[in-house]
């Protein structure tokens, strides 16, 4: 049986995901995915998902049409509302037809992705449903008024459940990067002051790259350099002396030299600061990128827990749907106390 996602709002950069297109970084094609590669995984998994809807700041509402499914919604702090009713912002429950989802932006994080226990009836490009929307590669972002066909996997029924795993808890620690590969183009004082500043996420930050605001680096051997490869996480220093970061939409070579780059294991982490957010950064060792990824990996591989949520909705909302009915008597006496 088929059923469809209607999107009746969508902000921003509210886009279709997957693990994204790996193998053809060398042909000039991005991998895209996820920003955050650990909420992604948190909200397809809770419903044996492959894709995931990942939304911006700008929100997104949404509802089922043709059959119940078994959602999810992972990611930062969002104000996620059910019919009215708020859901923690990390929970999978069943979204059954006609109801209304509303996902907006909370008091932290930006972004969050939304999973169904669906296989979406789409082809893949390249091997993949990835999104990457400034080259036109998979699905363009979504807009009012879009569907997308889907044929449920008849997961179970499912309760109204937090979803609660080591790898979603809120760390404002700094983020731990490695130095290179063109350090060598920074005097020492300029490395020292990228260690130590408190930088803040600019306005003008998104899938290909975040920006960053302080006080701009000096560089010792000018900012332009032969073009080499690039990569998620990878920190770049322009003209201006103020770094930026390149997200999961980045191309594919840069020609501005590389500070340094964020480890894999806090990439997720960092991807959920949100314009305005201040951070600072944290210089590490191979061998400390590589067991701080060995720990996620092994944090990642023992699953999320789920509790159990005593989910009650308004009467507003069951009258909306007829649940309920909205007839009273006007002629019995009111129910008296004891």
């Amino acid at each position: 049986m088929n059923a469809e996602l209607l999107i009746h709002a969508a902000g921003p950069c509210v886009t279709l995901q997957d693990k994204g297109r790996y193998g053809y970084r060398r042909y000039g094609v991005t991998p895209a995915g996820p920003m955050d590669y650990q909420a992604f995984a948190a909200a397809t998994r809770a419903v044996n998902a492959s894709v995931a809807i990942e939304i911006s700041l700008g929100g997104a509402t949404l509802s089922c049409i043709g059959a119940p499914l078994a959602a999810a919604i992972v990611g930062g702090h969002f104000d996620c509302r059910l019919d009215g009713k708020k859901l923690p912002s990390a929970c999978r429950f069943p979204l059954t037809p006609e109801s209304l989802l509303t996902i907006r932006a909370g008091e932290s994080g930006a972004w969050c992705y939304f999973a169904v226990d669906a296989h979406l009836e789409s082809t893949k490009i390249l091997g993949s449903y990835a999104s990457h929307t400034r080259s036109g590669i998979g699905l363009r972002s979504f807009t009012a008024g879009d569907r997308l066909l889907i044929t449920p996997l008849l997961t179970p029924p499912i309760e109204y459940e937090r979803i609660e795993a080591q790898w979603l808890s809120e760390n404002k620690t700094p983020i731990r990067i490695m130095l290179g590969p063109q350090q060598d183009y920074f005097s020492p004082q300029s490395l020292q002051q990228f260690l130590t500043m408190q930088w803040r996420v600019g306005a003008h930050s998104d899938r290909m790259a975040y920006t960053l605001e302080g006080e701009p680096l000096t560089h010792l051997r000018g900012h332009d350099l032969i073009s080499d490869g690039a990569t998620m996480g990878a920190i770049q220093i322009p003209g201006s002396g103020l770094p930026f970061v390149l997200m999961a939409d980045c191309q594919p070579t840069g020609g501005y030299p590389k500070i340094a780059t964020i480890i894999g294991a806090d990439l997720g982490r960092f991807a959920q600061y949100r314009p305005g957010d201040s951070l600072r950064f944290e210089l590490v060792t191979l061998e400390q990128a590589i067991n701080a990824r060995y720990l996620l990996r092994e944090a990642l591989s023992a699953g999320a827990s789920f509790t159990r949520q005593d989910t009650k909705f308004s009467d507003l909302g069951l009258l909306s749907h007829n649940l309920i009915g909205g007839v009273i008597s006007a002629s019995d006496e009111p129910d008296q106390p004891k």
